[in-house]
C-alpha cells in the first residue's frame, strides 16, 4: 500500500520523465509502477485522497452470525464446565447433547475477539517423534502400553509410583496401580489382574504389551508373568524415550490436570484417590482428540460409530439450514480405523492393516 506522499512523489517524477521525452510505460517501469496503477490514481482521486481500502466500509455477509447467536457461542464457551477446554473439544459435546451453535473456528474467532484466547497450562512446544518399530491395533485388546511414573509427596525425596496400562485402539485406561514402591512384584500383579479383567485367556489371539527398558517392567518376574499369560512383550529401543509415546502422553494429560497437587501428595491413600477420580474422568469424560473426540469408554465398548453417526447427521442438519455459512463439505465424523504405535513408511503401515484385517475375517 502506497502512502499518499509516496504516490503524488512517483506521479510527478513520472509527469517531469514524459515532459523530456519518455515514454509512459517505461517511465512507471522504472520506478516500479504499472501504467494502469497510475491511470486508476489520476481517474479516481488517489493522487488527492490517497488509498480509500483501510477506511472503507464492507457490508456485512449475509450469512454471517447475528448478535444474538455470538452472544450464544460466548455464553457456551464460558460456561463452567467447558472452563479448561478449547473449542475443539466445546464443539464435539455440544453436539453429542444435539446442539450446534457455530464451527471451532468461529468460536475461537468470537472468543479472540473478547480476549479469552491465553494459552492455558504449561506444556511446551511437541517436539518431533522419530518412526521406530510398529504396532497396529484394529480392535480393543490388541495392543497395550503400559509404564511407570513418579509422583511427588509433600515431603522433598519422596515419591509415589503410578502404574498404568492403555489399550491403544481406545485410549481407555485398562489396569493402574498405585504404590509407595517401585517393585517389579507390583507390575507382575497389574498386569495379572489386567488380564484377567479384559478376559484375554479366552482369545486366541493374545495382546502385544509395549513398555520401555525399565528394569522393573523388564524383570524377570514380570517376564515370566507375561509368559504365562501368552501376552507378548515388545520395548522401546535403547536411549529412545519417544518410543511409547501414548503412554507418555497420557501421564502428561495427567499431570497437566487442574486437580494435580503442585506441592504433592500428602500420602498414599490421597495418591489413590486421585489416581481413581483421573482415571473415571480420562475413561469416561474425557473426550479425547486422537479418536474423534469420543470418549476412550465409548470406543471400547464400540459406541464411536453411532456417536460419530449422530455428529454427521447432526452437521448435514446444521448445513441444510444455513448452506452459506458452508464453505465445503461438513467436519469429518469418521470413525478411525486402526491406530499405529510409532508408524513407519505408508505402504508398510497399509500392508500390515490390510494383513490385520484378513486375519480378522477368516477368524469371523
Amino acid at each position: 500500500m502506497i502512502a499518499l506522499e509516496d504516490r503524488q512523489t512517483l506521479a510527478r517524477e513520472i509527469k517531469q520523465a514524459c515532459q523530456a521525452g519518455a515514454r509512459l510505460s517505461e517511465a512507471c517501469v522504472a520506478v516500479g509502477l504499472s501504467a494502469r496503477t497510475l491511470q486508476r490514481w489520476q481517474a479516481h482521486g488517489g493522487l488527492a485522497s490517497g488509498d480509500g481500502r483501510p477506511m472503507a466500509e464492507r457490508p456485512m455477509p449475509s450469512h454471517a452470525l447475528t448478535p444474538n447467536e455470538r452472544a450464544a457461542v460466548l455464553a457456551a464457551a464460558n460456561e463452567p464446565r467447558f472452563a479448561d477446554m478449547p473449542p475443539a473439544r466445546i464443539v464435539p459435546m455440544l453436539a453429542d447433547e444435539g446442539i450446534y451453535l457455530a464451527s471451532e473456528s468461529t468460536f475461537s474467532r468470537i472468543l479472540r475477539a473478547h480476549g479469552q484466547t491465553s494459552h492455558r497450562g504449561r506444556a511446551k512446544a511437541p517436539r518431533q517423534q522419530r518412526p521406530p518399530t510398529t504396532h497396529i491395533a484394529t480392535a480393543p485388546g490388541q495392543v497395550w502400553c503400559w509404564d511407570m511414573t513418579y509422583l511427588p509427596a509433600v515431603v522433598a525425596g519422596r515419591w509415589f509410583y503410578l502404574y498404568l496400562i492403555l489399550d491403544l485402539y481406545s485410549r481407555k485406561i485398562i489396569g493402574w496401580e498405585v504404590h509407595a514402591e517401585d517393585d517389579a512384584d507390583h507390575a507382575s500383579h497389574l498386569v495379572r489382574r489386567t488380564a484377567l479383567a479384559e478376559g484375554i485367556a479366552m482369545r486366541h489371539n493374545k495382546p502385544v504389551l509395549h513398555g520401555d527398558n525399565g528394569a522393573t517392567l523388564k524383570a524377570t518376574t514380570v517376564l515370566a508373568m507375561l509368559h504365562w499369560l501368552g501376552v507378548k512383550p515388545s520395548y522401546s529401543r535403547p536411549r529412545v524415550s519417544d518410543d511409547n509415546a501414548f503412554a507418555e502422553a497420557l501421564f502428561r494429560t495427567a499431570k497437566y490436570r487442574p486437580e494435580f497437587p503442585p506441592g504433592g501428595f500428602a500420602d498414599l491413600a490421597a495418591t489413590r484417590d486421585w489416581a481413581a477420580n483421573f482415571v473415571h474422568w480420562y475413561n469416561v469424560e474425557h473426550r479425547h482428540s486422537g479418536i474423534r473426540y469420543v470418549s476412550p469408554a465409548q470406543r471400547h465398548a464400540g459406541q464411536d460409530k453411532a456417536i460419530l453417526a449422530a455428529r454427521h447427521q447432526l452437521y448435514q442438519a446444521a448445513q441444510a439450514r444455513n448452506p452459506a455459512r458452508w464453505s465445503g463439505h461438513t467436519r469429518n465424523w469418521e470413525p478411525c480405523d486402526a491406530v499405529t504405535l510409532n508408524p513407519e513408511r505408508d505402504h508398510v503401515v497399509s500392508s500390515m492393516v490390510a494383513k490385520e484385517i484378513h486375519t480378522q475375517q477368516i477368524a469371523a
